[in-house]
């Protein structure tokens, strides 16, 4: 059998085929049944069995590619998931008792603190900060609150899109690090001649200058688009002529006789000055300065107060459901605490933090249980799942937290 094409057998046409083969060796059967000869049988079930072997081969592969289709299927686009529970994907927990980089499964937990209150939260089942903003963004707006005027995150989350779909598609204003800010405040990396960033440049010409002195002239533009279909646009320059320049060790990679390009991303490089600009303003710099003390806290009191370190139920919905009474507990002990502790002028201070939002609390508790109960109840009590650790991630901080593999009961 020659194939027209060299695309894959579908299911329905190598069904088709084990529908050919029956009828092949129901031919065969009835042949057999009719001859008296015995060396004539025997030559026909010799012939037979070919067709019987690719018969069971064919329903083999039709079995394996039915469960390739599902496991896709259940992938998406992520690049793993787990047996137990299919919605959690295998991710790199900080907790690495073995120090082998090992794999657990889990969840990325997305959490909107103010005040030390968790206002709202997510889970998502990839492990990347930076495919989780956009996504979660869309959630508070949809399920809790108006987005404020400042989104406040940590470097995890600085990308050319994520700036982009806050200042342009939401009229907002992101401070929001980015992977290399800090690293680009060091004397080591100012003092670094063969970085671009440190290199002279004539804008009317539209060229740098490199160490030693020669021209690097714009040649042409590029793009590049990622896997999910982010398309990123490049300036290509390269070196009139690193031959026999003294410094080619220091300066470029590029083998013999190529010259060293480097590509600019002008709308990325744009957007990193406007979030150095806004995080030197003293405003803003100082609502930034503010984040790990309001986002932290609320995490640790989960984790360290609460015991709070994995979760005891599988699946997406389930996860959220026990996710959202545990920061319902973390929001009630905290305002409970407050309101012990501060006096009534105190508490009516909107100077004061914490005071300026507690209505906006009370109001996300009542939404969230609302949330929850409004789910098919699920029975919870019983043996706590093994190898089902939980990976916490901040939406406005990085942090991921996992607990021992429990094989005892659960309370």
């Amino acid at each position: 059998m020659e194939l027209e094409n060299e695309e894959e057998l579908s299911v329905e046409e190598m069904k088709e085929i084990v529908e050919k083969l029956d009828e092949k060796i129901g031919e065969y059967d009835e042949k057999i049944e009719t001859c008296e000869v015995g060396s004539e049988r025997k030559k026909i079930r010799s012939e037979r069995k070919l067709s019987k072997q690719a018969r069971k081969q064919l329903i083999d592969f039709i079995t394996r590619k039915q469960k390739y289709q599902s496991d896709m299927e259940l992938f998406g686009e992520r690049n793993s998931y787990s047996k137990t529970d299919p919605d959690a994907t295998f991710m790199r927990m900080k907790d690495d008792y073995m120090k082998n980089g090992q794999l657990k499964a889990g969840y990325n937990v997305q959490l909107a603190t103010e005040g030390q209150y968790a206002l709202a939260y997510d889970v998502f089942p990839n492990p990347t900060d930076t495919r989780t903003l956009i996504p979660f963004l869309n959630t508070i707006e949809e399920s809790f609150f108006k987005l404020p005027d400042y989104i406040v995150a940590d470097a995890g989350y600085g990308s050319e899109q994520n700036y982009e779909d806050i200042i342009q598609k939401r009229n907002r204003t992101p401070l929001i690090t980015y992977n290399q800010y800090r690293k680009e405040k060091k004397k080591k990396h100012k003092n670094n001649a063969f970085h671009v960033d440190n290199w002279e440049y004539n804008e009317e010409e539209d060229f740098y200058q490199c160490p030693n002195g020669r021209n690097v002239s714009f040649r042409y533009y590029s793009k590049r688009k990622d896997r999910y279909g982010f398309t990123r646009e490049f300036k290509v320059y390269e070196c009139e002529d690193c031959l026999g320049c003294p410094l080619r060790h220091l300066c470029t990679k590029a083998k013999e006789g190529n010259n060293r390009k480097i590509y600019i991303n002008e709308k990325w490089e744009s957007q990193k000055e406007y979030v150095r600009t806004k995080l030197s303003d003293e405003k803003t710099g100082e609502i930034y300065g503010k984040r790990k003390i309001d986002v932290e806290p609320a995490f640790g009191f989960l984790k360290a107060n609460l015991g709070f370190t994995r979760f005891s139920v599988r699946g997406k919905e389930k996860v959220k459901n026990e996710l959202g009474f545990a920061f319902m507990a973390v929001n009630l002990r905290k305002y409970t605490a407050m309101n012990i502790i501060q006096t009534h002028e105190y508490r009516n201070n909107p100077k004061k933090n914490g005071s300026n939002h507690l209505f906006l609390v009370i109001g996300t508790i009542f939404h969230l249980f609302w949330l929850v109960m409004s789910q098919p109840l699920v029975n919870c009590i019983g043996f706590s799942p093994v190898g089902c650790p939980i990976r916490f991630q901040y939406s406005l901080h990085q942090k991921r937290l996992t607990s021992q593999p429990r094989s005892e009961p659960g309370t």
